[in-house]
């Protein structure tokens, strides 16, 4: 295999990596704020689901910051002259 051809599919494995382990941080955060909302609605004996609503709303700002901050970082990476 030629060295530029192996060096891309690296390059795209890597890049699969990034993407799919971003994807688990997203819901990862997301799953703790709808959890602990739903705990604490629980433990207060709340009707309405106050703090389900409340904290996966942040998690969903929180995890879409991440990711384009996360992104961000890796797209200053790339074109840095200094990686290629």
């Amino acid at each position: 295999m030629k060295p530029r051809k192996l060096q891309k599919e690296v390059r795209n494995y890597s890049d699969i990596t990034k993407y799919s382990s971003m994807a688990f941080q997203m819901m990862a955060i997301i799953a703790l704020g709808v959890f602990g909302g739903i705990k604490i609605d629980k433990w207060l004996h709340l009707k309405f689901p106050f703090f389900t609503i409340v904290l996966s709303l942040i998690a969903v700002i929180l995890a879409i910051y991440y990711f384009v901050r996360d992104i961000t970082f890796i797209s200053h990476k790339d074109h840095d002259p200094k990686n290629n």
